[in-house]
């Protein structure tokens, strides 16, 4: 398997082969999710202190906060052809 990466902002790059979920950051589960994540050490935030715009969950339980949108992150892994709408 070959690494594809994809930009969340800020010239920040994730590997898309390793993510499972791009979600709104807006409700309740995943807030807890990010509050769970930033306790245990898990958590990557890559806003550089902008609002966050989606949450991005990872194989490796990482989630990494991202100013770039759901969307626009969604378009970029069809782009890379790991996304499928």
């Amino acid at each position: 398997m070959d690494n594809k990466f994809v930009g969340i902002g800020f010239k920040s790059l994730i590997n898309s082969n390793r993510i499972v979920a791009v979600v709104s950051p807006d409700s309740a589960p995943v807030k807890r999710i990010i509050t769970d994540a930033r306790q245990n050490g898990m958590l990557i935030d890559a806003t550089y202190g902008r609002k966050t715009r989606s949450v991005i969950i990872m194989d490796s339980r990482h989630v990494v906060l991202s100013l770039i949108g759901t969307e626009t992150i969604g378009s970029r892994l069809s782009e890379t052809g790991q996304c499928e709408e």
